[in-house]
């Protein structure tokens, strides 16, 4: 009987020798990403459908560089080229190659309905 209340106490003080559980916020450990750094590009041409369009990007921490093109319906070639230099913003040149050709609009004839 003696050792079981022995063992008690014994319980009962490695219990309040242990920390008490931390509950609340503790915010998270920074985390370092470094500057981005990629180069892409890819272009589309489709003769069936006329779809012509493409774009080259390059960057390197905060300085981006690039371009895109697209065939317009008219014919033309809108050409962009940008950059983007810290905190600069975008910075674009357009450019137009080409006369835009409007067609003469022909409106669809039917055959005639006989009942």
């Amino acid at each position: 009987m003696i050792a079981r209340i022995v063992l008690f106490f014994a319980l009962v003080a490695v219990a309040l020798m242990a920390p008490p559980p931390h509950y609340g916020y503790a915010p998270p450990a920074p985390v370092y990403h470094p500057p981005a750094k990629y180069d892409f590009d890819y272009t589309v041409k489709d003769e069936y459908s006329g779809n012509d369009f493409g774009h080259q990007e390059s960057r390197d921490g905060y300085n981006t560089k690039g371009s895109y093109y697209v065939l317009l319906p008219d014919g033309r070639l809108q050409k962009v080229s940008y950059t983007v230099n810290g905190d600069s913003g975008f910075v674009a040149e357009v450019t137009y190659e080409g006369e835009a050709k409007y067609p003469v609009y022909k409106a669809p004839t039917y055959p005639p309905v006989y009942g």
